[in-house]
């Protein structure tokens, strides 16, 4: 009797535990690509781009609401679109190992660097979105905006872009 309900007891438990394993799904860790979960969206990115001009520049912003400075504009852009987690400043996305891509190799969704601050350093970040033109936002006062690569300041001042997404 007592080997019957130790035997019924334990099967009980063997079917509760692999039900409960079958059930958890996986998750992404600090060494998971978060890309071989959710494919990344790069026209989802630029159209939601597309969706913030207007949004007024804020250092250290990271909503809508708030408004956004140049680098928190693309990791909002990647984290909320494509589920991509890039770095936070504009140096670590410049230092960061995401391919380098030469200009004429752009397409849309790379992130594109300037130098500005006149020590000749990375210092300002957009996102391509193609026809030699970018998505950014630029300083206190103004707001989120689209400029061309070819425009005097902007063409002077381009350093290089990274690739932070597989698509395109």
């Amino acid at each position: 009797m007592f080997r019957s309900i130790l035997f019924v007891c334990l099967a009980s438990l063997t079917f509760v535990i692999s039900s409960a394993s079958a059930s958890l799904q996986p998750r992404a860790t600090l060494g998971t690509s978060l890309q071989a979960i959710k494919p990344a969206s790069i026209d989802g990115v630029i159209d939601r781009a597309h969706e913030l001009l207007g949004t007024p520049y804020k250092w250290g912003g990271t909503s809508a609401e708030q408004g956004f400075d140049c680098s928190s504009f693309l990791v909002y852009l990647f984290k909320t679109e494509a589920n991509v987690l890039i770095p936070r400043t504009t140096a670590a996305m410049h230092r960061s190992s995401a391919a380098t891509i030469k200009r004429n190799a752009l397409k849309p969704g790379d992130a594109v660097f300037f130098k500005g601050n006149g020590r000749g350093q990375v210092s300002h970040v957009g996102l391509y979105i193609g026809e030699g033109k970018f998505i950014h936002s630029p300083r206190t006062g103004k707001k989120i905006r689209i400029d061309s690569l070819s425009n005097s300041y902007w063409n002077k001042n381009y350093t290089t872009a990274k690739r932070f997404h597989t698509a395109g």
